[in-house]
């Protein structure tokens, strides 16, 4: 009961600190579900009281739940858009074979799923504060169209019962993967109700992507064979009663009889709740400095087990870092758990083929779990904000001298030529192809936070970040949300950055066109060739050793970016106005004193095509 009541305060803290935030009402959930699971058939049946508070000034005369395991049947939308990616071909291989553009997870592989392979979730029954209501089933999109109106600030109650079929491990969630050998991983395995915001419903089909939930508290029971060790979002209430390395150290284990047991988790403001079980599951954890416990649960099949046990090493020293860089972590607790079909996260916990993508998941707990931005409309501040911190994270844990960011920067470059790319403000679903999907959403949504420390300075570009933490935390930011952050705290116009590089595929692209001896003056121009504009950073390198900066910011920007490095002596100039391709800086020094002159030495910005970035003079 302390447990209980201490994770009830901490949930009413977390609810507390939203009223810090920007004034933005929304909706919020209370589940209370109970599930007997059958692992022979792979097929459970379950109960959930839904609690559902209508924040919104609107009046709701109906609601939609997500039903995301009808997705993997023969011919279902996801099944369908699958098997088209795969007749679009990207190009050829070394050996000359073709690539095709699908999910190689996938493929064709749901059209052949047999009726005991399938995943369904079919509601029984559905009553609002106990009346029965009338529902139709759009695939994995449920609508309820209700007998009486939800009104503005009040609070109904949903009690369903339904039953549903694992699916064979195909995407995410799914029974016995055969690489890993994990008996489940259950994910999107409940009826979900569907945001409602400031644009709407959000009834989105699962095809392919990400997700999109209504911030509340879980209390949930998981019955199943006892054998079974489990995993996942929430805190144990029963661990004493459960063991498997829960259980309080010193602690004498006593399991209720019978063959199957039943674990209680509470998970307080999450928008998600994801488990996962196994008999062969090991589990190890430790107790961090700050109280948060890290849990690690794998099993001896496609991994050696020294790579799992690392987590907790790499977990403890990585910590203080993220919170100091990205904000603190609101929970008392994170799982890495073998599992999924490559790395997916979930609040508290994440999924994972390997640790090989531990950092990226984990970090999406600060932009999924946190701050929980509409993964559909804004991928890339999802992928992309946890594909920066993952390197960064990386190059702290490694020490790295280098470029953290090389590999996003490159793949970005190999999109952007490639002809296929699509602006980030594609809804997720909606890309024409897997590989502008990943190639924008990942690589150049992570340029994006690098290079807006390249236009507003890195330290400057750290205090964003950890505003925005703040702000927005628990609050389902925007891409503008995020952009008003980055000018109040820089002091900059930022809306040209947002709108050519989320909402276009402009590229950058300056080059040096010439130098020249003027009087006692070297003058060079510099070109703008790329559509998108920019501020440059251009810098000379003399004989002697010496260097100078000469900075020209973008008359867009109405401002400048601080001093970044005040060892190189930095000349600034009025802003270039970004109707001009041409401008012309000059310096003190002879011509035939430069040995080195260089746009953007950091290559923090995304330029396209470097060979006309820098010059070397060998007189």
């Amino acid at each position: 009961m302390i447990k209980k009541i201490s994770f009830v305060l901490f949930g009413c803290l977390l609810i507390g600190s939203v009223k810090s935030q920007p004034d933005r009402w929304q909706q919020r959930v209370k589940y209370v579900m109970n599930i007997d699971m059958n692992v022979q058939t792979n097929r459970f049946t379950g109960k959930q009281s839904l609690e559902y508070w209508n924040n919104s000034p609107d009046t709701l005369d109906k609601v939609f739940y997500h039903l995301y395991w009808n997705a993997f049947q023969p011919n279902s939308m996801m099944d369908v858009r699958s098997r088209r990616q795969g007749t679009i071909v990207l190009g050829t291989s070394r050996s000359g074979n073709p690539i095709p553009d699908w999910d190689s997870r996938v493929k064709d592989r749901i059209q052949n799923l047999k009726p005991d392979e399938i995943g369904y979730q079919k509601v029984l029954s559905l009553k609002m504060n106990g009346r029965p209501q009338k529902y139709q089933v759009f695939e994995t999109i449920l609508e309820v169209m209700l007998d009486k109106p939800i009104l503005p600030k009040s609070k109904v109650v949903f009690d369903m019962e339904f039953e549903a079929q694992v699916p064979i491990q195909i995407r995410r969630s799914g029974r016995d993967n055969s690489s890993t050998k994990v008996r489940y991983s259950m994910s999107q395995w409940y009826p979900k109700m569907c945001e409602y915001d400031y644009d709407g419903w959000h009834p989105d089909p699962y095809i392919a992507r990400e997700f999109y939930g209504v911030w509340g508290d879980f209390d949930v029971h998981i019955t199943i064979d006892k054998n079974y060790i489990l995993g996942g979002t929430g805190y144990l209430q029963n661990a004493n009663q459960i063991g498997y390395g829960y259980e309080a150290p010193g602690t004498k284990v006593v399991r209720p009889a019978g063959d199957k047991l039943t674990w209680h988790f509470f998970a307080p403001n999450v928008h998600d709740f994801m488990w996962a079980a196994d008999p062969g599951y090991i589990h190890i954890s430790r107790k961090l400095k700050d109280g948060v416990t890290i849990n690690v649960l794998y099993k001896n099949t496609n991994v050696p087990a020294q790579q799992w046990e690392a987590l907790l090493d790499m977990a403890e020293k990585a910590m203080p870092f993220i919170e100091k860089t990205f904000g603190p972590y609101p929970y008392k607790q994170y799982s890495f758990i073998h599992g999924g079909d490559g790395g997916m996260e979930y609040p508290m916990a994440t999924l994972l083929f390997t640790p090989g993508a531990a950092i990226h998941e984990w970090m999406h707990c600060w932009y999924y779990g946190i701050l929980g931005n509409n993964e559909s409309l804004y991928p890339w501040m999802d992928e992309g904000f946890a594909s920066y911190a993952d390197d960064r994270i990386t190059a702290f844990l490694d020490n790295s001298p280098g470029f953290p960011y090389a590999g996003a920067y490159a793949g970005y470059f190999n999109l952007a030529r490639s002809g296929k790319e699509e602006p980030l403000s594609t809804h997720a679903d909606h890309y024409n192809t897997n590989f502008a999907y990943g190639g924008g959403v990942y690589n150049k949504g992570e340029v994006f936070v690098e290079q807006l420390g390249y236009i507003t300075g890195d330290s400057v570009r750290d205090k964003i970040l950890l505003s925005y933490y703040w702000n927005w935390r628990f609050k389902h930011p925007n891409g503008h949300d995020f952009l008003r952050i980055a000018e109040k705290v820089s002091g900059l116009q930022l809306d040209w950055y947002y709108e050519y590089w989320i909402n276009s595929t402009k590229t950058i692209d300056y080059g040096i066109d010439s130098l020249w001896q003027d009087g006692n003056k070297t003058k060079v121009r510099l070109r703008r060739v790329g559509l998108m504009p920019m501020p440059v950073d251009f810098q000379l390198t003399f004989k002697d050793g010496s260097k100078e900066l000469h900075y020209v910011p973008m008359d867009l920007m109405f401002g400048e970016k601080p001093v970044e490095d005040s060892t190189i002596k930095r000349v600034i100039y009025p802003a270039w106005n970004w109707t001009n391709e041409t401008y012309i800086v000059e310096t003190d020094r002879e011509l035939t004193d430069i040995v080195t002159a260089e746009i953007d030495p950091s290559q923090r910005m995304a330029d396209i095509d470097r060979k006309n970035n820098k010059l070397e003079l060998n007189w």
